[in-house]
């Protein structure tokens, strides 16, 4: 329905609509996993976007981001600037319609690594900020950590990506590998994963402990990155 009322918006400027991320990839977790969706077209103005405003409301409101929509000319000349949503894109994928955009989109290992420590160091602002809010209930120590996992596990694949290494489905094996080049303990981001993915509940009584582990592996992620070089895998 989504690709149907885009067509109808933009008719032949339309290039291609492009599902991306765990819904392309089998990954994602029923009611749980938003569905993120490329949208490439011949320009973009703003009566067109603006005819598209009921369908991004029922599309948001569906728990979904609004389709990431740019031009033929910015998607071929932005792999630099968005380099680990690029990486990301080219693996995890499916064309909806349209021609295949990733054609020739390569992702140079240096603007990765900029990005990377980039967002590493955001995440870990970030879950500070969650951690003064949350304070000691633990109910909003666990919202903290679920609604954390999905950003964290994108900047967990790039690094993998930094190494040459193509990252696999399994989020488990995702952080062993982060964790064992970072230096600190994946327990921590194992329960939580559980927890988000797999539906196991982290008790109240080991959720601060968790949420104390987790934010120190992210501070370890943030010192090997400052320190790692592109040259030296």
């Amino acid at each position: 329905e989504l690709v149907r009322q885009l067509s109808a918006v933009y008719g032949v400027g339309l290039c291609s609509v492009v599902l991306y991320g765990s819904a392309a990839s089998g990954e994602q977790v029923e009611g749980k996993s938003d569905q993120n969706v490329l949208v490439i077209v011949d320009h973009i103005d703003r009566t067109r976007l603006q005819q598209l405003t009921q369908t991004s409301r029922a599309w948001t409101e569906a728990g979904n981001p609004p389709p990431l929509t740019l031009t033929q000319a910015e998607w071929q000349r932005s792999a630099d600037i968005f380099p680990m949503e690029y990486a990301d894109m080219l693996e995890r994928h499916r064309v909806l319609k349209g021609d295949n955009p990733f054609a020739g989109i390569q992702v140079d290992p240096r603007d990765l690594r900029l990005q990377v420590e980039h967002e590493a160091m955001g995440k870990l602002l970030r879950l500070r900020a969650g951690v003064m809010n949350a304070g000691t209930d633990t109910k909003r120590q666990g919202t903290l950590l679920g609604e954390s996992l999905s950003a964290l596990m994108v900047i967990f694949r790039a690094v993998m990506r930094l190494h040459g290494e193509i990252p696999p489905r399994d989020s488990h094996a995702v952080a062993k590998f982060v964790a064992s080049r970072a230096g600190f303990e994946v327990a921590a981001f194992d329960r939580v994963i559980a927890m988000a993915r797999e539906g196991r509940r982290i008790s109240s009584s080991d959720t601060s402990a968790t949420l104390d582990a987790y934010v120190a592996g992210m501070e370890a992620l943030v010192a090997y990155l400052d320190s790692y070089s592109t040259h030296a895998r």
